[in-house]
Parts: C-alpha cells; sequence; structure tokens
C-alpha cells in the first residue's frame, strides 16, 4: 500500500452516517430515576426513624364521667397483678428426662413429683455402695470371730505362763495379737459409717433424679419434654432445657403499682383500697395497701406501691393489668377540701400527659399515627389526673409523656406508633 492510500484513510467523510454514540436522551432515564429514588429516602428519611417510636397513649374521658367513678378515693393508680412466690423448678443436675407428669394450668402440691430424669447410673452407683456397706459389714463378723479365738489363745497362754510352761514372749505375742485385732475391729466399723454415708448420698442422688415441687401452686409453663437434657445452669448451646416448668403460688398474688411522687403523700400503710381488674372493670375486689417501697424511680418520678387482696377468685391472675383507687379515710390521708366541689366541663387525662414548657401547658396529640403539640388550658387536679377546661376534646388520643428521653424525641408531624398495651385504654 503506497502513501497516498495510507493518507485517503485519515481522511474524515463528512456525509457517512453517525455512528452508535453518545446519547443524552438514553441517559436521561436512568439519571432521573437514580434523581427520585434519592429525593424519595431523603424526605421521608425522617419518617421511617419515627416509626420505630412506639409511644404509650390514653383516651381523654369527660370529667362527669370519670367524677361518678372516683368520688370516693383520694387517688387512682393503675399496675400489674404479681407474684411474690414464682419458681421456675429446675434439676440439681444436669441429665436426661424422661418423663414429664404436669401441663399448663395443673395444681400441684408441695413434694408432687414434676418430672423424672435418667436414674440407670444412680441406681448402678446405689447398688455398688450397698455392696460395699455389706462386705465392710461380714469383715466385722469376721473379726470378732478372730478377736474370740485370739482371747482363748491369749486365756492358755496366761495359764501356760502361770506354770511356767510358756514364754513371756508367747505370752506378749498373744496380747499384741488380741490388740491388733480390735484396732482393725474399730476400723472396720468406721469404714462402715463411712460406706453408709456414701449410701446415703447415693440415695439423696437418686432420689434428686425425681424433680418435686418446692411449693403448692399452679404450673403456669411448661419448658422441657421427655429425651431432652436438663441443666441447673446454661450449657450446651441450644440444645439443653434449665428448667421444667414454672409454677406460681396463687396465694402470694398481690398488686403492684407506680404512684406519682407529687401524690404519694396520699398513700401510707394499711390504707384500705379497691382493685378493679382490667378484664372485668364491674367487680371490684377489696384490698389494702401493704408497703410503700422507700425508692423513687427518678425517669419517671414515680413510687412503687404493694397492695395486697383482702378477697379474691380465681379470675385474678399475674401480669393482669389492674386500676387501684386508695379510698379516704379517718385515720390516713384526707381529700382536699374542693374534691365534692362539681367538676367544670372538660376532659380528664393523666397528670403525665401534661408537658410545661416556656410558661405554656401543652399535650402530645396523635391522629391519623402521627403526633402534634397542642396548648391547653388546665383545670384543678383530680387525683394523678389533670382536668383540661379548653384545647382538648373528649375521645382524643394524648401521649403518656412520663419518659424524658421519650418526650424529647417527640416532634411535630412525626410518624409514630401506638403501643398495643395503650390502644384504646382508659386513663392510667
Amino acid at each position: 500500500m503506497d502513501k497516498h492510500s495510507l493518507l485517503n484513510e485519515l481522511k474524515i467523510d463528512r456525509e457517512a452516517p453517525a455512528e452508535a454514540g453518545f446519547r443524552p436522551l438514553r441517559w436521561f432515564v436512568p439519571i432521573a430515576l437514580l434523581a427520585g429514588a434519592a429525593f424519595v429516602f431523603w424526605h421521608f428519611r425522617p419518617l421511617q426513624q419515627v416509626q420505630a417510636l412506639t409511644v404509650d397513649t390514653t383516651v381523654a374521658q369527660a370529667s362527669q364521667q370519670q367524677l361518678s367513678a372516683n368520688t370516693e378515693s383520694v387517688l387512682d393508680a393503675t399496675g400489674y397483678v404479681i407474684a411474690r412466690r414464682m419458681a421456675t423448678v429446675s434439676s440439681k443436675v444436669t441429665g436426661k428426662v424422661m418423663e414429664v407428669l404436669v401441663e399448663e394450668g395443673m395444681r400441684v402440691e408441695e413434694g408432687q413429683v414434676l418430672a423424672t430424669l435418667d436414674d440407670s447410673v444412680n441406681r448402678a452407683q446405689l447398688s455398688m455402695e450397698e455392696a460395699q456397706v455389706a462386705s465392710a459389714r461380714a469383715s466385722v463378723e469376721e473379726l470378732e470371730v478372730q478377736i474370740r479365738q485370739a482371747e482363748l489363745n491369749l486365756g492358755r497362754t496366761r495359764d501356760l505362763a502361770a506354770n511356767r510352761l510358756a514364754s513371756q514372749a508367747e505370752l506378749d505375742r498373744d496380747e499384741l495379737n488380741l490388740q491388733a485385732l480390735r484396732a482393725r475391729l474399730e476400723k472396720t466399723e468406721r469404714d462402715i459409717d463411712v460406706a453408709e454415708r456414701a449410701l446415703q448420698i447415693q440415695r439423696q442422688l437418686l432420689e434428686d433424679m425425681q424433680i418435686r415441687a418446692p411449693f403448692a401452686g399452679v404450673v403456669i409453663a411448661k419448658a422441657a419434654q421427655p429425651g431432652e437434657m436438663i441443666s441447673p445452669v446454661a450449657a450446651g448451646g441450644g440444645f439443653t432445657a434449665t428448667g421444667i416448668c414454672t409454677i406460681v403460688d396463687m396465694e402470694s398474688l398481690e398488686v403492684e403499682v407506680d404512684v406519682n411522687e407529687a401524690y404519694i403523700n396520699r398513700v401510707y400503710p394499711g390504707q384500705q383500697a379497691t382493685i378493679l381488674l382490667n378484664a372485668w372493670p364491674d367487680d371490684p375486689y377489696d384490698a389494702e395497701v401493704i408497703a410503700i417501697i422507700p425508692a423513687a424511680n427518678r425517669n419517671q418520678a414515680t413510687v412503687r406501691v404493694r397492695i395486697g387482696f383482702l378477697d379474691r377468685d380465681e379470675r385474678v391472675m399475674p401480669e393482669m393489668g389492674v386500676r387501684v383507687a386508695f379510698m379516704e379515710d379517718a385515720g390516713g390521708a384526707v381529700l382536699p377540701d374542693t374534691e365534692n366541689e362539681p367538676l367544670p366541663d372538660g376532659v380528664l387525662v393523666p397528670d403525665s400527659a401534661i408537658v410545661r414548657e416556656d410558661g405554656r401547658t401543652l399535650v402530645w396529640i396523635v391522629a391519623d399515627n402521627r403526633v402534634s403539640r397542642r396548648q391547653v388550658e388546665l383545670g384543678r387536679s383530680v387525683g394523678v389526673q389533670a382536668l383540661v377546661v379548653a384545647g382538648l376534646a373528649a375521645g382524643e388520643r394524648v401521649v403518656n409523656t412520663r419518659d424524658l428521653d421519650l418526650r424529647e424525641r417527640l416532634e411535630d408531624g412525626l410518624t409514630v406508633e401506638i403501643a398495643t398495651s395503650g390502644a384504646g385504654s382508659p386513663i392510667n
């Protein structure tokens, strides 16, 4: 190929059709999609974070409805039924479960067998200890016979020595032989005592293969099945259980409530109270205050109070939600002079729902799973509740903001999730 032909190949043909190259429209659609996705992500990012925020809410109630339910109480509070005596029963040693003799809801008595473990090794060791005890006792019988023979030999030797027919060495030999046999007998008797104690230990270990109820109660949870391994401590990863069942002593049921520290002066030990189960709100139980726990919760500004049932039936179960009304008593706390006055029109909300900020009184409202702040006007307090006379209507849902961390995270317009326990719940 000559130089002229090579130069012709370097020329640009202006009339040739353009080959595939950069096309702005071709890249416009992907760029637009990426920009839209970025916009959606950054625009809804705060919303996604708030969706993980769960709030406890309360429905505001008309003041007249609440007044009729609390005309005799100095304070109302909510809490839960707890069992002071509850145990997860386990074994003393690691073993294989052979049989489980209980089910949920079954009532058991103290000492009743709940389950049995594999005791084949323990029975073999027990048989060995029994054989050792029998062998030691046989040795005692043998030594007693030998001691009797040694005593006879010593008597004969003494008679012969008295007649000068036996030497002093023979007499000393028979005396020492008798002393040695008596020492062996004493040691063997001690060995029998040790063997019997070891036998008692083996019997106890065999007895421990039967798991018994530590007290009378009701089984509320069954945690093991036949064939599983069980251990008093967590071992073996997820293949070893740590308990057979959980037993609750129903006679030890009582109520614990958290009372706002601003109203704890209205509660005292021995005070009469009324307990209402959330499941049966129209059937009250007589009760009294057992004790006021001498410690406050700084995060919630509450003090824990224990209340005992004076009468109780089978409907009362652990972990049930309750409402407690602390009653007026001449010897204890008394109601303010204004307590018996008619309440003005308005709605009642928990005092924990009121937020005081920059001289304003606010509440957080939940509507369509979004929170918003609203200014309200308060009347007087009614127990642990606040009377809102303006700015709030009955049926609106307010947020309980006793948790300071929750209060700081709330913002207008944020989406929240209503706690299950708070959905549709009455005033706390």
